[in-house]
């Protein structure tokens, strides 16, 4: 019997998982090849920070998986091969190798697209000036590494106020560099955390030392062949290096009038994660993900969501007709700035907003563990927001934010807002209690409580 072909385009997290499944379920009945564009496999850009403050082995070792992990003879992975089109009569791909620039074809029964996104470069002046990087991959990695303890380099200013500019903000103020965060809109982490929390970040990276400037509109970057000044619509900021961390679009671009995208280049899927051409299925950070609670396909760019993506095509890869759709995802994530860790799930005030889903919202912060245990012996003050439907008090989203570690805590809320739990359910969920941990009711009921209008707990 001959093989089923699978090719996967695209050696991340997506495309990691596909193989896992793939030699899960069906073993050696299937020739799997994966081609990725690029010389390096896999490099997890979200270890950037750890690499970046010597909390790693060793920066290739900041991956997904090698290419020798997988030494069985059914399995092709290929770097340096960039997929140009998808001839879906034919249905092969075509591919050139980067090295020789030579083109072949090759046949597939099943094609599996994770081609992941790309980071924006702003659309402004300048940004071809040496000293001028981007914050994703390899080889950003490499050269932002060198810049940390290049004594040229005084003056950092990182652009954009997410996840990966606070990274950047964070790990270049460590290594005493006179840093600015810049980004357009009002605050940091301003699409991930309401106010209550970014109010509390905000006041904590200043102290820290970074100069934050919010609602900053970027003109050019200025200098001659390399860069020496941001100009802003109000003013000049001199620098000796720019990171630019503003988002990321799909990548895309190669697909255009072969598989649907809509009109910001996402890739098109229906409830079963097929494309508009058969027995092609797009996975990961290049597709919208159905989010749980919006109820709705929305930009999700997790490894968390690509791998369960990929997990749910594998398993239904062969079936002329799955025999569920895909369940969705919640989206959570976490980070650490400077002495704080949080953690956030599903939807909060801005998500809700562009999803346009009806939310209610309820701030609580008290201590983590009894109010008998001093501060300084470990009980710090901890702060839980939990956002929700205003009618039927279904839980939609929350976050945890504390010095201490409850990011675990964030967990908790995942599983409740893809279950959906109520206000209700988890004001009576049953935690443990130990002093040295939590109270004898936990964070997560407390909060679940005050936002229900009962009277506060006191012990």
């Amino acid at each position: 019997m001959e093989k089923a072909k699978v090719i996967i385009v695209g050696a991340s997290h997506g495309g990691h998982q596909s193989i896992l499944e793939l030699l899960s379920r069906y073993g050696e009945n299937v020739d799997i090849t994966l081609f990725e564009a690029g010389d390096y496999v896999s490099f997890m850009s979200c270890g950037m920070e750890l690499y970046l403050e010597d909390q790693v082995t060793d920066v290739n070792d900041v991956r997904n998986f090698r290419p020798e992990n997988f030494p069985q003879s059914n399995v092709h992975i290929l770097n340096n091969h960039e997929v140009k089109t998808i001839n879906a009569d034919k249905k092969t791909v075509t591919v050139t190798r980067k090295e020789y620039m030579h083109t072949s074809e090759y046949a597939y029964d099943k094609l599996i697209l994770s081609s992941g996104v790309k980071p924006n470069s702003l659309p402004v002046p300048g940004t071809d000036l040496e000293n001028a990087y981007l914050m994703r991959g390899y080889d950003w990695a490499t050269k932002i590494k060198a810049k940390l303890s290049d004594p040229s380099v005084k003056k950092v200013s990182v652009i954009g106020a997410g996840y990966i500019g606070i990274e950047a903000a964070e790990v270049f103020c460590k290594a005493g560099k006179e840093v600015t965060l810049l980004d357009v809109i009002d605050r940091p982490l301003g699409t991930y955390l309401d106010e209550e929390m970014t109010d509390i970040l905000e006041k904590h990276l200043t102290e820290k030392g970074i100069t934050v400037r919010t609602g900053a509109k970027i003109k050019a970057f200025k200098g001659e062949g390399k860069v020496s000044a941001i100009e802003t619509s109000e003013d000049e900021i001199a620098t000796d290096l720019v990171i630019q961390a503003a988002g990321v679009k799909p990548n895309t671009e190669w697909l255009k009038g072969i598989v649907d995208l809509d009109d910001r280049g996402w890739i098109v899927t229906d409830e079963y994660l097929q494309t508009n051409l058969p027995d092609v299925y797009a996975v990961g950070d290049a597709t919208l993900a159905y989010s749980v609670p919006a109820r709705a396909k929305m930009p999700i760019a997790l490894a968390t969501v690509a791998r369960r993506e990929a997990r749910y095509v594998v398993q239904h890869l062969f079936e002329q007709t799955p025999s569920k759709p895909f369940g969705g995802v919640v989206g959570s994530s976490a980070l650490s700035v400077f002495d704080y860790h949080f953690a956030a799930s599903g939807l909060n005030s801005f998500t809700a907003s562009k999803a346009g889903v009806a939310i209610s919202s309820a701030f609580y912060e008290d201590t983590l563990r009894p109010k008998y245990v001093p501060e300084e012996f470990g009980n710090p003050k901890a702060a839980v927001q939990l956002f929700f439907d205003p009618f039927t008090h279904q839980l939609l989203g929350g976050a945890v934010l504390s010095t201490h570690d409850v990011t675990g805590q964030g967990n908790v809320i995942a599983l409740a807002v893809q279950q959906k739990l109520t206000l209700e359910d988890l004001a009576e969920a049953d935690f443990f209690f130990q002093p040295g941990f939590d109270r004898q009711w936990s964070l997560l009921n407390l909060a679940a409580q005050q936002a229900l209008g009962e009277e506060p707990f006191v012990e």
